[in-house]
């Protein structure tokens, strides 16, 4: 179960306790949301998100939130590099250590 449904769950059991009622008195959720008149928690999540997303555009001072918001994906595809041709452009890993640096 997703946390946005868990939390509704819970503010739903938290309304019924504030009027009383139980779930066998079968009263609609939009019933009690509009007796107790309590916003969604879904929607208020979804509106300090919106909000927090702001205020990191907005900051000036280098961090990386706005680069990261502001980023554009790649439109071609990058070239693939197997390990073989990897090792076959350090010529210098496959020498003996004994050819590549000279004994002291």
């Amino acid at each position: 179960m997703g946390l946005i449904r868990r939390l509704r769950v819970t503010q739903r059991a938290m309304e019924r306790a504030m009027l009383g009622v139980s779930l066998r008195d079968r009263i609609r959720n939009v019933e009690i949301r509009r007796r107790t008149k309590v916003t969604d928690i879904a929607q208020r999540v979804a509106k300090l998100k919106w909000q927090w997303a702001g205020h990191i555009v907005r900051r000036k001072d280098g961090r990386w939130g706005p680069k990261v918001l502001e980023w554009q994906p790649r439109t071609v595809q990058r070239g693939y590099y197997t390990f073989d041709e990897f090792l076959n452009d350090k010529v210098e890993w496959k020498q003996p250590a004994s050819l590549s640096s000279p004994a002291r």
